[in-house]
């Protein structure tokens, strides 16, 4: 890596992870490139790393690498352009009763408690769903990022958290869990429109959104979020309109 007028890149190692089993397709293995996880400049690297398509779990930042397979794509939300299609002004509009706080990103035991529950019912056998406190701590918190929780209560009970990171530019979105008793809520839309929400009213460009997969269902919502901008590996561009039913 050369050096960039803002981020002092130079010595920056990548790994290749080698191949392991695909988190998105049981019947796929996946590779990733992951940055020096011992370089004490990750903080300070990260949002950099964000435009070049990387994104966070834990104190590991990577980004999909397989050698056949392209199906995940890096995309971010223009906070700035978005308008919520009628889908999500319903599910606005469906919580009117909820409301939302940004807290630090300390671990409570109501949250843990929610992860724990959401786990069992998501990714039953997943080898998540044995999570506790630690990687609890390990996965959503991390040692470096400069993340927050923002919590979603209705009449003081928790419904959900979208562990959130600030970059300079950008807010992205890491994690949500959410009470899996409150399907019909659609938790996960709410947090992505009130995240979006939170970027423009800090002044920020972009709402990093992860990797979307084509066909994919947990993942193919993500297209939704228009104008949506994709990374190719070199730079971004626009992606055709989702369905705004």
């Amino acid at each position: 890596m050369g050096t960039d007028p803002q981020h002092d890149t130079e010595g920056l190692r990548l790994f290749d992870t080698g191949a392991h089993p695909c988190g998105y397709w049981p019947d796929r293995m996946a590779r990733d490139l992951v940055l020096d996880p011992r370089d004490p400049r990750l903080a300070q690297l990260y949002p950099l790393a964000l435009s070049w398509g990387f994104r966070r779990s834990g104190d590991i930042v990577y980004r999909p690498h397989c050698g056949s397979c392209h199906a995940c794509v890096a995309v971010r939300v223009p906070v700035n352009e978005f308008v919520p299609n009628r889908s999500q002004r319903r599910c606005l509009r469906r919580n009117a009763d909820v409301e939302m706080r940004v807290v630090a990103t300390v671990r409570t035991e109501e949250q843990l408690a929610l992860y724990q529950r959401y786990l069992a019912a998501r990714h039953p056998g997943g080898g998540m769903d044995d999570h506790g406190a630690s990687e609890y701590d390990q996965f959503l918190v991390g040692a470096w990022a400069s993340g927050r929780f923002l919590e979603f209560r209705a009449h003081g009970r928790l419904l959900a958290v979208a562990v959130t990171d600030r970059a300079d530019h950008a807010l992205s979105a890491v994690y949500t869990f959410y009470d899996p008793e409150q399907t019909a809520r659609g938790l996960g839309t709410l947090a992505v429109l009130h995240q979006i929400e939170w970027a423009r009213r800090e002044g920020l460009e972009y709402l990093y959104l992860g990797y979307w997969i084509e066909g994919h269902r947990k993942m193919d919502y993500k297209r939704r979020f228009q104008p949506l901008e994709a990374f190719t590996g070199r730079d971004w561009r626009r992606m055709e309109r989702g369905d705004d039913a």
